[in-house]
């Protein structure tokens, strides 16, 4: 009996070391992908104030639909490993647009007369929200009727 107890309790150490590695590495590539896709937000927001001389908001409106689409892909297929799906799709955009909107209204509360500067940080404040949101309701099993 007691050999038994112990393998359960072995058994369960095991599968909650098992369960925190599996997050561990779930979010090291959530910020990978988040990284790269920063990036891409970053220099496509700069390059089109550089450019075309745009507004921040302009500008990083355009950046965000690019880095969205990376993001969506490499996320789905190698975050979260889940199938691609129009309401994963739907939640998605909900959650990284609300956050983009949210981190622009935010960080206009500060005076930053620099628009290169403003826009790292609304870079800088969205990924700190949207892992967790996508974790536990964007990427969530959809049951099927």
């Amino acid at each position: 009996m007691v050999v038994s107890i112990w393998s359960q309790k072995t058994d369960r150490s095991t599968l909650l070391k098992m369960s925190i590695k599996s997050h561990l590495l779930q979010l090291a590539k959530y910020g990978f992908f988040g990284v790269i896709a920063t990036l891409i937000h970053l220099f496509s927001a700069w390059a089109v104030i550089y450019l075309f001389d745009a507004s921040v908001f302009i500008a990083n409106l355009l950046a965000f639909l690019t880095a969205f689409g990376f993001s969506y892909i490499f996320q789905t297929l190698y975050v979260f490993e889940t199938a691609f799906h129009i309401q994963k799709f739907i939640k998605f955009f909900a959650v990284q647009f609300g956050t983009f909107l949210f981190s622009y209204i935010f960080s206009d509360l500060f005076v930053i007369q620099n628009s290169y500067l403003h826009t790292l940080l609304i870079v800088a404040i969205m990924p700190l929200v949207t892992f967790t949101i996508h974790k536990f309701w964007t990427f969530k099993e959809i049951k099927c009727n």
